[in-house]
């Protein structure tokens, strides 16, 4: 069936066309959430009515149309209830990460003058009260949970429906349609950037409805299908993708109760898609290969078996449209003693994982492709609602992110950068006019990547732009590929390649420290710690030999020289890694400064400079 209706302009019309046409039909529901170790779904109706009551609460507390309204959760059903009625009534969406500490929600809240705030819990809460002196603007505070405590000026979003209720019923006139029109901002999403202040991105309800259209004409869905959300709702990628598009087609959501539940999650709601980041991959190929080692030598060797012919037959099927006969029938019984069991575990329903947020690495695509495993990589911003491109079910090709999905157009500039055009590209940075101006120009979107399209017009990122690192030689070398040439170890968790105004390329890496403690006990190394055990001589020469392997495919100034190990990884909460799973590359090498120094003095007596 796909989009309930394909003529939808704003997303109260969105809400509305998909409510009227499932109110009455109880076998269908849009969320689902566990409680008490078993999936709860919510209906229609009673999601409707939730949202009625809590815009009328809303607009009698004096939030009108075009007044920001932030929303500080995790994933759980107060999130699109509080979405759909701040939209409802005109107003506009700030997401915030959950994970953000006070200072930088602070800073949001003020840059965007927020009328109101609706958080998940007292932890949430406590970073609220503890900035509100400095926020004159904001007036009206909503605790999803049930308050522990009266807090003054703090109301719980269950007293605030009552309350709603209650006003909609003395005047039934209050929720009269407010007045939103396409081309009015709907939400606000604050890029977290590697570097600098976060820049609020302006999404009208245009940008995001076509952005919806344009997926739905690539990714089908219909009432049947139904999705596992557990990427933050505060991004762009999953609420369009994972929320909006699901929401659409009339498709349900269920929200996995953590990152650490995934696995459990899938085989309860026995997803049909899930859009993901590609590190969940890595722990999947990881969790498969422990499985697959603990098994008896036959079912290795039958796992391995399956794996080659997985390879074998996509490789000609992506060749020549078809496989040969008997490739075709050693496929079908690899699905049987091996696949089949593999895409169990994820439900059993599952159609295609759709990975976006950072690049996929081919070889991990290609591996999951082989287990008869469809994912769909996808590219775009936060600027762009964000999807531009996405493989095609159909024309899978890893490496690259896609061909552009309808409406979009994308060219490359002389210099390689990634140029789009379309009716998805943001209104323009809040109170940023010189920053709308560099990205925007004669209306094309000037991404900040840089890519290549191929013969088949699927576009493959090649880079970011600021991360081209031009060497004291003058050297222009882009790390990301290296980058994903050297994590396609299972040794290596993370990594950043780094060489600005340096002689030679260097390797921050942080070791994959499950598979470090398998190789240690194996050849029977001790360790204390993890610090110990990256200083061991034989661990160091697994990464020196890895380093050697990845230099046989690079150009002389393009090979790692040396490595750096790094016990602790790279993440939100030490501030290494943005809340969208991004390296931030200066805060890492300026943490690392001094360890860094010492690499390149060793390397300088040893190397002549290039």
């Amino acid at each position: 069936m796909g989009l309930v209706n394909p003529d939808f302009q704003t997303l109260p019309e969105l809400f509305s066309s998909v409510f009227s046409h499932y109110r009455e039909d109880a076998s269908r529901f849009p969320v689902a959430r566990k409680i008490n170790g078993v999936y709860e779904p919510i209906s229609y109706r009673s999601l409707e009515e939730d949202i009625a009551h809590f815009s009328a609460f809303l607009k009698h507390n004096g939030v009108t149309a075009k007044d920001r309204v932030a929303i500080l959760s995790e994933n759980r059903p107060g999130w699109y209830l509080a979405d759909m009625a701040i939209l409802g009534i005109g107003a506009i969406n700030v997401p915030l990460y959950p994970s953000l500490p006070s200072n930088q929600i602070e800073y949001i809240l003020q840059n965007c003058t927020a009328k109101a705030i609706i958080v998940s819990n007292m932890l949430q809460l406590g970073k609220i009260l503890s900035i509100w002196q400095n926020l004159p603007e904001l007036t009206l505070v909503v605790v999803m949970n049930r308050l522990e405590e009266s807090v003054e000026d703090v109301i719980d979003l269950n007293l605030a429906k009552e309350i709603g209720k209650k006003i909609l019923e003395e005047k039934p006139w209050i929720l009269e349609a407010a007045p939103v029109e396409p081309d009015d901002v709907a939400t606000i999403i604050y890029t977290s950037g590697t570097t600098g202040l976060p820049k609020g991105v302006m999404l009208t309800h245009r940008n995001i409805c076509e952005n919806v259209k344009s997926c739905s004409s690539v990714i089908r869905l219909d009432d049947s299908d139904c999705g596992l959300s557990f990427l933050p709702l505060s991004h762009a990628y999953e609420r369009t993708g994972g929320y909006y598009l699901l929401f659409s087609c009339g498709a349900s959501i269920y929200l996995a109760e953590s990152i650490e539940t995934i696995s459990l999650n899938m085989s309860e709601a026995r997803p049909t898609i899930i859009f993901t980041v590609p590190r969940l991959f890595d722990r999947i190929k990881m969790s498969i290969l422990k499985k697959v080692s603990s098994e008896s030598p036959l079912k290795q060797k039958v796992f391995n078996w399956a794996l080659k012919t997985g390879e074998k037959y996509h490789s000609q099927i992506n060749e020549k449209g078809s496989a040969a006969k008997l490739l075709t029938l050693q496929h079908l019984i690899a699905d049987k003693l091996v696949y089949d069991n593999i895409k169990k575990k994820f439900g059993g329903r599952l159609r295609y994982f759709v990975s976006g947020g950072a690049a996929l690495p081919q070889k991990v695509g290609e591996f999951f492709q082989a287990l008869d495993i469809r994912i769909l990589e996808g590219f775009g911003l936060t600027e762009t609602s964000p999807v531009t491109n996405v493989n095609r079910p159909e024309k899978i090709k890893y490496g690259t992110v896609g061909p552009a999905v309808n409406n979009v157009q994308v060219k490359i500039a002389e210099d390689g950068e990634i140029l789009l055009k379309g009716p998805n590209i943001m209104k323009g940075y809040w109170k940023d006019e010189e920053a709308t101006l560099e990205v925007i120009k004669d209306g094309w979107f000037y991404s900040g990547d840089i890519g290549e399209i191929d013969r088949d017009g699927y576009l493959k990122i090649t880079d970011r732009k600021k991360h081209i690192i031009v060497t004291s030689g003058g050297k222009n070398i882009a790390p990301m590929p290296i980058e994903n040439l050297v994590s396609e170890s299972d040794y290596v968790d993370q990594v950043i390649v780094i060489g600005e105004k340096r002689p030679f390329l260097i390797a921050l890496i942080v070791p994959d420290f499950s598979k470090l403690k398998e190789f240690a006990a194996k050849e029977g190394i001790t360790a204390a710690t993890s610090k110990e055990l990256i200083e061991n001589k034989s661990v160091q020469q697994i990464y020196e030999k890895l380093l050697r392997t990845t230099s046989r495919q690079l150009a002389t100034h393009e090979k790692v020289r040396k490595f750096l190990l790094v016990e602790t990884p790279f993440t939100i909460e030490n501030g290494h890694m943005t809340p969208t799973m991004k390296l931030k590359r200066k805060a890492i090498t300026t943490h690392y400064a001094s360890e860094i120094d010492k690499v390149y003095s060793a390397l300088n007596m040893v190397y002549n400079t290039e």
